[in-house]
């Protein structure tokens, strides 16, 4: 038994090795294979297309810039032009005169009453006094500015002093922190009242029209 199984180890050793020898010289005579590597491709519809050219923004139009109207600017009036519409405005039933007395503006017609915010020197009450310092003078359809004063040659604007009045005594205490003393101060302003009698408009002084004439463009 022993005999035997020392007989059949050494009959099967020499068939491993034929069999290792033949798998070797097998290996080295084959070629090798490598397996193929699939590529993808990458399908694209007709509308769209890849490309590494980065795509051209369109440039927005711009509307053609429209000129500004050209705004028709009347000629400046001339003194002819503007002595001519005087007698237009002393056509007019009711007129106004913007006039300055000592400084402060007024706005009057025939028949008003002005109280003026201070007393005037030098005149009693019943004076006729004639205003000459006119910015304005117009009416309803026309209007004269001065520069900066109306020619007092044009027109006539009088009043009268008819009252000088005085406001009631204002008392005002004063004081002054720390001090146990009070001050009073007493304050009564008096002011002078007019009325406008008379507002005309006069003629074109002949001087006064003939340098007008004399000024005007040929």
């Amino acid at each position: 038994m022993l005999l035997l199984r020392t007989t059949q180890r050494s009959v099967l050793r020499p068939q491993v090795i034929q069999i290792y020898s033949f798998l070797k010289s097998t290996s080295s005579t084959t070629p090798r294979f490598s397996i193929p590597i699939l590529s993808r491709t990458i399908v694209t519809s007709p509308h769209l297309r890849i490309s590494s050219i980065p795509a051209e923004t369109p440039t927005p139009i711009s509307p053609p810039s429209e000129a500004p109207p050209t705004v028709q600017s009347d000629p400046a009036p001339t003194a002819h032009n503007s002595l001519s519409l005087l007698t237009a405005l002393n056509a007019q039933p009711s007129k106004y005169i913007m006039v300055k007395i000592q400084g402060f503006t007024f706005l009057v017609t025939t028949g008003d009453k002005v109280v003026l915010p201070f007393l005037l020197k030098d005149v009693r009450v019943g004076d006729t006094l004639r205003l000459t310092h006119a910015t304005t003078l117009g009416s309803r359809d026309y209007t004269m500015k001065g520069n900066p004063y109306i020619d007092e040659r044009l027109f006539e604007c009088r009043a009268t002093i008819i009252e000088e009045t005085a406001e009631p005594l204002r008392k005002k205490e004063k004081k002054k922190r720390r001090t146990r003393r009070t001050k009073t101060v007493k304050s009564k302003h008096r002011y002078s009242v007019l009325i406008i009698k008379e507002l005309v408009i006069n003629d074109v002084p002949p001087a006064l029209a003939t340098a007008a004439g004399s000024s005007t463009p040929r």
